[in-house]
């Protein structure tokens, strides 16, 4: 790094979105038993999907992220995390077969429990109440007594952290991602009557497939077809959560963020002097740095120096969130500032925050329409600006929840209330998340198609 890093040091550092503890005597006691704890990943792991992501940024892979706005302490299942995992799954089958590279498979899963939050505190009936913040930090009731940050929360956090990653781990390396089974998956997708272009790319895959086998390839390379490296991210928000999971890498002596695999740094904390810009600069995982509308070219390069001075392929990933219809007016700036330093970062699209509105029947929601559309400038101003696509980042659930309008099953404002059971922000249900891994293959198919013309 640049200059000498103590994991402590961002509490020295302007600090926003973060919780005032009331009991310091209570949030040290808790500190000190998340230091004494296991990390949550490892080292070589984070550096895997590292150099995964150089693979990206270079243009031969391509990143999905995807998972919960705000995991729940309260939908804490086995169920709810195999769900997303398998939508996750076929997601990439269908994103691997339009890219023809390899899909980095990177989850919004086991650590993603705080969330920033538009105003400090929210009224109700002319009651005014702090904000929540994600389970990890207080709770959704809206009484006085659940709204006060409780240090303790984050013990409860690690435990369904490392329960959700045993499970992930099993199922990843267990056959349940083999992949014949997750393409199995993908066709009870395409049984519904709207769904006859997907049918058609399901069908090609299933032609692959069958000649993979009558070749055999598939005993040939058993392993790799039924197992995936699958990584897990959060926004580092909690910063005594993750400064207490930090750990010194035994094998490089560099410091790693124990607490997830990939960690990101959000628009409303990306404050080149801030605390968590400090954090997030010591650290060796790669890292994610939210783009949003405000974000100006000359910050955009100072973040770029502070966290990743040495211009390491796959440690920095810049998404890219801005809204359907601004894209063209923020995203070519960014990327032209990015050529100016010769930066080599992967370019991700995240069409779900800039999106969100309240629907007529009062409900949060973001239209399917309105993402696809973010999605489509993104592929498209890159191609303009001959850079890479490197990637998408959703919000999601494997759950059949009706929190975003639209869709081939065609959610409207009044099904909202049916199903609508996110803590935060709306979330792409199994079927529109799935719908959207198609439509963004057939951007990344009209990608490779205009490589080889040009070659």
């Amino acid at each position: 790094m640049t200059r000498a890093w103590n994991k402590s040091d961002w509490r020295s550092k302007p600090r926003v979105q973060m919780p005032d503890y009331t009991d310091a005597t209570a949030l040290n006691a808790v500190e000190a038993q998340l230091a004494k704890y296991p990390p949550l990943v490892f080292a070589g792991e984070a550096r895997k999907l590292k150099a995964s992501l150089g693979d990206v940024a270079a243009g031969r892979g391509f990143l999905l992220q995807g998972g919960d706005c705000a995991e729940s302490f309260s939908e804490f299942s086995a169920d709810n995390i195999r769900d997303t995992f398998k939508v996750m799954l076929q997601m990439a089958m269908v994103l691997t077969y339009g890219a023809k590279m390899p899909v980095i498979k990177v989850g919004r899963m086991a650590g993603q429990f705080a969330k920033p939050r538009s105003a400090p505190t929210e009224t109700v009936n002319g009651i005014e109440l702090p904000s929540y913040r994600g389970d990890i930090i207080n709770e959704l009731d809206f009484t006085p007594e659940a709204r006060i940050p409780d240090p303790a929360k984050m013990l409860q956090a690690y435990t369904q952290a490392a329960a959700t990653l045993n499970l992930l781990r099993a199922f990843s390396h267990g056959g349940y991602a083999d992949v014949h089974q997750v393409h199995a998956w993908t066709l009870g997708f395409t049984e519904g009557d709207k769904a006859t272009k997907y049918r058609d790319m399901a069908n090609r895959i299933s032609d692959t497939l069958d000649f993979m086998t009558a070749a055999g390839v598939n005993q040939q390379t058993a392993h790799t077809l039924q197992s995936v490296d699958f990584y897990t991210s959060h926004e580092a928000l909690l910063l005594e959560y993750e400064e207490a999971l930090c750990r010194v890498d035994s094998t490089t002596g560099q410091h790693i963020a124990g607490s997830g695999h990939m960690i990101w740094i959000g628009d409303r904390t990306r404050q080149p002097d801030g605390a968590h810009v400090e954090f997030a600069r010591g650290v060796s995982n790669p890292i994610g740095l939210k783009c949003g509308p405000s974000t100006t070219t000359d910050d955009l390069k100072l973040l770029m120096e502070r966290l990743n001075p040495e211009n390491e392929a796959g440690r920095l990933t810049l998404i890219a969130r801005f809204g359907a219809g601004q894209v063209g007016d923020h995203l070519p700036r960014l990327i032209r500032a990015v050529e100016e330093e010769g930066a080599r970062v992967v370019w991700s699209c995240d069409p779900m925050h800039g999106n969100t509105i309240k629907s007529s029947s009062g409900y949060k929601t973001r239209p399917f329409d309105s993402v696809l559309r973010e999605v489509q400038e993104f592929f498209a101003i890159h191609k303009s600006e001959g850079t890479i696509p490197g990637g998408v980042h959703f919000e999601m659930t494997g759950q059949d929840v009706t929190e975003c309008t639209g869709g081939v099953r065609a959610v409207s404002d009044e099904d909202l209330s049916d199903r609508y059971h996110t803590a935060c922000d709306p979330r792409l249900n199994a079927s529109q998340a799935l719908e959207l891994a198609f439509l963004v293959a057939e951007e990344l198919q009209a990608r490779q198609v205009d490589l080889a013309a040009a070659m």
